[in-house]
């Protein structure tokens, strides 16, 4: 059974999604359009097996579905509003403090 989400859910299900700089390539990519898994994995220069962890990880976040087309099935955005989101998130200008406070930024990939 589906059941909605709350705001503070919705917000730290698209974080989550959005913490993994793959699951960002992938949402973007089905922003463009539907896809495959394969013609993903493709795309994206990823195996096969890791595509489905991560678009395991985004189907519970709740920001794909997966679609049964014939014997295969294809992946889309769950809302068409996401990209609108997807969109706005990626135009918008951070305030990045020029010094950064996190002293292994350049290791861990960070701040």
């Amino acid at each position: 059974m589906l059941t909605l989400a709350d705001d503070i859910e919705v917000l730290a299900r698209f974080g989550r999604a959005l913490a993994d700089p793959i699951r960002c390539r992938i949402l973007l990519a089905l922003r463009e359009a539907p896809a495959h898994p394969s013609d993903l994995a493709d795309a994206l220069d990823i195996s096969r097996t890791r595509l489905s962890n991560h678009l395991a990880c985004l189907r519970d976040c709740g920001l794909v579905v997966a679609v049964p087309v014939g014997r295969r099935t294809r992946y889309e955005l769950a809302d068409e509003r996401l990209g609108h989101a997807l969109d706005a998130l990626r135009t918008t200008v951070l305030a990045v403090e020029a010094d950064r406070t996190c002293p292994t930024a350049e290791e861990q990939g960070c701040c």
